[in-house]
């Protein structure tokens, strides 16, 4: 019961706060979290307010004060300078001394006598000098003295105007009837790879030189140079375990297969092993550790598939059937999503009654893999798993591992998409995929980096996956794979691409009329020629090289659209944490014709007081146009590049 209701401030309306407390928000290391909340108090009495901070390897909280600003919101910052868990707090209270100086100020002005209030300010400074050590008392009591000195008025009123006594009033507030919001708000701080990547997806099976033959760890190392040169940082493995070979699909998801197949990575385990184990194929686990330590080398970290699925061959199925379901014929139950079947592959029960058994060797099969040098897992649809588990095992595994960092593949609802990220995936696929036109991708880019969605859920921007050959790749040319690789690329710090499809342009659809490839590579093997390059390889080249040099680009949250008068053209800007690189992108969605038009230069955003003059050098031509003007022409053929990705030079 709460005895004492002498607490007059309201704190409302915290910012960022992810459904009362329940959940963390996400940074990296270095960055800044920005707090705002809505404080204030009845009648007309000086409100103060405080933040409060703390690492969790740490008992005192740090104070940082807030400022005011116009209706009531109030706002303060910390820089998170440690990985793992910040704490944060709020903390307000009407502040007696700050209002009687207020008072004082305006009174003095208006001529009146001030003996009496110099006698209250002195009191007010004694009752809160004994709220601060000695030290800090000092001052205080020292004004004090002043204050209530006979024959001192002058002398008094005069101190009590300068801007010493003000800056001491600040930095002195005087604190009783506190208010408090503490939800245990936490701030989660991972690694910068979490924030800035460049995902080059491809399967180990096809990395062969020789057409038909299987390909190995050793073929992928042979591949790492060229994904150097490309610029990309992560490279991810579909799933590297043992393939099933009941069910196993053949060509275009066949289930009439030949003794050749290679059948679906996803279908894991058969009598060789199952999640720990490696298909004999591809080498062993001493390779697979040898090729991280080469990628690495390469500046590339190995992203890790883990699938949380069976082939009916797994050896699970034996050891564990109660993990599973069966149906009343004796059978186990296939993944189905009607009227997709998936029959080379069980799904996992996670409502059986051994779920903590399962939940344990779950947790076991991902730190196999971390202890074996994997520090990025791309999890396979971890939207039907439940949500408790994978808040569980992430925590777990962070608890030992904090740069782990966890992918979630999921297409599905938005509210199932954004719940994964409240519960700790680092970052997610997203809608980007089918997002074709301005409006579109304005409205979406708007949602993610401008509402609560910016604090709990990283978008990871891809054009393509093994699964979706969206349908504006279907028969398109290179400007359509040139456009979408750009915007990925830019919009979002974290993009990835299924690679030898998308820049060796693979373009056939399905026959069957849905997003998907013709002779998917999920069911056969491919061989690729690693030594060829075409405008895509030399556009990935040019954008991951753009991307590192340019700090602007390596944030998805500082985006900010701008005005264009022409409906194919899109207009964004990215500025940089400490203001000094600014980006400016102008999308052509016409990817057959050249498109012109104005675009509005953000005058408040880049801090520009009258006239313009901008120089602005594409980044990708080497052009440079100089702006005076408030709408200035661009022109953009998408034969040449489908964008002008300026940077942007204030003089």
């Amino acid at each position: 019961m709460q005895t004492d209701r002498r607490n007059r401030v309201i704190i409302q309306n915290v910012q960022p706060e992810i459904d009362d407390g329940r959940h963390f928000i996400k940074r990296v290391v270095n960055e800044w979290t920005q707090v705002t909340a809505d404080i204030f108090s009845d009648g007309h009495d000086a409100v103060r307010a405080s933040l409060h901070y703390r690492h969790e390897s740490n008992k005192n909280w740090t104070e940082a004060y807030m400022e005011a600003q116009p209706n009531d919101v109030w706002t303060a910052a910390f820089q998170v300078t440690q990985k793992g868990f910040y704490h944060y707090k709020l903390e307000a209270w009407v502040d007696h001394l700050l209002n009687w100086h207020n008072g004082f100020l305006k009174k003095q002005a208006d001529r009146q006598d001030m003996a009496v209030e110099l006698l209250i300010g002195a009191d007010l400074l004694k009752r809160t000098a004994k709220g601060y050590p000695k030290a800090k008392a000092a001052a205080l009591n020292k004004a004090a003295e002043l204050l209530e000195k006979k024959g001192a008025y002058d002398e008094a009123t005069a101190a009590v105007l300068s801007q010493e006594f003000a800056d001491m009033v600040q930095a002195h507030p005087m604190k009783q009837f506190q208010t408090w919001y503490d939800k245990d708000l936490r701030v989660r701080i991972g690694r910068d790879r979490a924030v800035f990547s460049a995902w080059y997806e491809l399967f180990p099976r096809s990395a062969a030189a020789k057409p038909g033959d299987h390909g190995t760890f050793k073929d992928v190392e042979r591949i790492l140079p060229r994904l150097q040169e490309l610029g990309f940082d992560v490279l991810y493995l579909p799933p590297i375990h043992p393939i099933g070979t009941s069910n196993r699909k053949g060509k275009n998801n066949s289930l009439d297969t030949g003794p050749h197949e290679p059948g679906s990575p996803w279908a894991i385990g058969n009598t060789d092993g199952g999640h720990t184990a490696i298909h004999k194929q591809l080498g062993t686990l001493k390779d697979y550790q040898h090729l991280i330590a080469e990628a690495q080398k390469h500046g590339l970290e190995i992203a890790f598939d883990l699938a949380l699925q069976c082939s009916p061959d797994h050896p699970w199925v034996k050891e564990h059937p109660e993990w599973f379901l069966w149906r009343p014929d004796g059978t186990i139950a296939y993944a189905e999503n009607p009227p997709k079947k998936y029959q080379d592959i069980v799904p996992i029960n996670f409502e059986t009654e051994d779920w903590r058994n399962l939940w344990e060797e779950l947790k076991k099969v991902i730190l196999f893999w971390v202890d074996a040098g994997v520090l990025i897992f791309r999890v396979d649809n971890p939207h039907t798993k439940p949500f408790a588990f994978w808040e569980w095992v992430i925590n777990e595994v962070h608890s030992q591992h904090p740069d782990v960092i966890f992918l979630a593949e999921a297409f599905t609802r938005p509210k199932i998409m954004g719940a994964l990220g409240k519960l700790g995936f680092s970052q997610s696929y997203t809608y980007f995929t089918w997002r074709n036109n301005r409006r579109e991708m304005e409205e979406y880019l708007t949602e993610l980096t401008q509402t609560e969605w910016r604090d709990y859920y990283r978008p990871n921007f891809w054009p393509n996956t093994p699964d979706i050959l969206p349908y504006h790749l279907m028969d398109a040319g290179a400007n359509v794979f040139v456009l979408r690789l750009l915007m990925a690329a830019t919009l979002s710090s974290n993009y990835g691409v299924y690679g030898p499809s998308y820049e060796f342009m693979e373009n056939k659809g399905n026959t069957n009329g849905k997003e998907e490839y013709l002779d998917s590579e999920k069911y056969e093997l491919r061989t690729y020629d690693w030594n060829a390059r075409n405008r895509i390889t030399e556009a990935m080249t040019a954008i991951n090289r753009i991307r590192r040099e340019q700090p602007a680009l390596q944030r998805t949250f500082n985006l900010t659209f701008t005005r264009a008068d022409n409906e194919s053209l899109m207009s964004f800007v990215k500025v940089s944490d400490d203001g000094s690189n600014v980006i400016w992108c102008v999308v052509n969605f016409d990817a057959q014709y050249t498109q012109s038009g104005y675009v509005e230069v953000p005058k408040k955003l880049l801090g520009i007081e009258g006239r313009v003059n901008l120089k602005v050098t594409d980044l990708l031509t080497e052009e440079t146009y100089h702006w005076f003007n408030d709408w200035n022409y661009v022109e953009i053929n998408p034969n040449k590049f489908p964008m002008h990705l300026f940077w942007v030079s204030m003089r």
